[in-house]
């Protein structure tokens, strides 16, 4: 890795134009008057006179070989240790079909539930660091999207694939946050929690929401819960074989109570999220909650290698100055 220690140093190359143009026109030649009376014999130039023009070009390489070794080029390696326990966080995102409602905003322009969800998540695990991150997918079923781990690109890449119905039409939410508990114990943490957002009410899976909020407070692991969409009824666009695509408001509820009961039970808030904004709150409300202290060691090991311009600039510089005295010597 290449790194410059006193990189303002560059600056000075801004004058390097500067000089060539002064000096040019200083010595600029006077028009001879005569030249167009009587015009030179065409001579052949020698190899001497065509390299003349090149001599002060070796001043200037000098000069900036002599400015870029100021500004101290260093090659090395630089290696970034985290030292934190830091916190298991499971994300539960439900994939149900009432996450297609149409009842958000983004930039100005409708989306669904789900993408709506993507974005928000995304700033949130952008924002930890040192924590360790799992996801888990709901509909009908449950399973693990990705385990536990730091690798917070991986993470990303996983939340943008993410489909609404993949794991099924209906929600489970307790068979989520089982699956949530097993995750969080593959690896120890000071602190476990479960960050589970839906838009329904548990209609399937063979743990009920209660009993699985009851063994995440046994496990010590902290739920927060997040009811997603506006109350009433939302849009979906549906294809209608007759008259094609077509917006149909269909009635959404969510099991607030249920949702509320967990979250109670284990020690964690429950939030109701009906616009992008709202969402983003309740986010940066549980980031600021689930805080961890880092502890960050930056290990360098650089070498300097302005050496490696000064020599060939001293040595160009001999060469400049050999020549100006010698066979390119000006004679006032």
């Amino acid at each position: 890795m290449l790194r410059f220690a006193s990189p303002w140093f560059f600056l000075l190359l801004l004058l390097v134009p500067l000089i060539v143009w002064y000096r040019r026109r200083r010595h600029r030649p006077p028009a001879m008057a005569s030249s167009a009376l009587f015009p030179a014999a065409a001579v052949p130039a020698s190899a001497a006179l065509r390299l003349r023009p090149m001599v002060p070009v070796l001043k200037y390489l000098v000069l900036v070989l002599m400015i870029v070794a100021l500004a101290r080029p260093q090659w090395g390696t630089e290696r970034t240790e985290v030292q934190t326990e830091g916190i298991n966080i499971v994300l539960a995102l439900d994939l149900s079909e009432s996450m297609a409602a149409l009842d958000f905003k983004k930039e100005g322009r409708v989306v669904n539930r789900l993408e709506a969800v993507k974005g928000v998540v995304e700033n949130f695990v952008a924002d930890r660091t040192g924590d360790r991150i799992g996801m888990v997918v709901f509909g009908s079923h449950a399973y693990t999207q990705l385990p536990l781990t730091r690798d917070y690109n991986t993470i990303v890449s996983m939340l943008e694939r993410l489909k609404i119905g993949a794991a099924g039409k209906q929600t489970a939410i307790g068979d989520a946050i089982g699956i949530s508990i097993k995750r969080l114990a593959d690896i120890e943490s000071k602190s476990n929690i479960i960050i589970l957002l839906t838009d329904g009410q548990s209609n399937a899976g063979e743990l009920s929401p209660e009993t699985a909020g009851q063994i995440a407070r046994e496990k010590g692991v902290k739920i927060y819960t997040i009811g997603v969409g506006s109350r009433g009824k939302a849009p979906f666009l549906v294809n209608d074989p007759v008259f094609g695509q077509r917006y149909v408001y269909q009635r959404v509820s969510i099991d607030e109570e249920t949702l509320k009961a967990i979250a109670e039970k284990t020690g964690g808030l429950y939030f109701r999220a009906e616009n992008l904004e709202g969402l983003q709150e309740i986010y940066d409300t549980i980031d600021k909650l689930e805080k961890t202290e880092v502890k960050v060691d930056i290990f360098a090991d650089y070498s300097e290698i302005y050496p490696w311009l000064l020599v060939p600039a001293m040595v160009l510089l001999l060469v400049y100055v050999v020549l100006r005295n010698t066979r390119f010597l000006v004679v006032p």
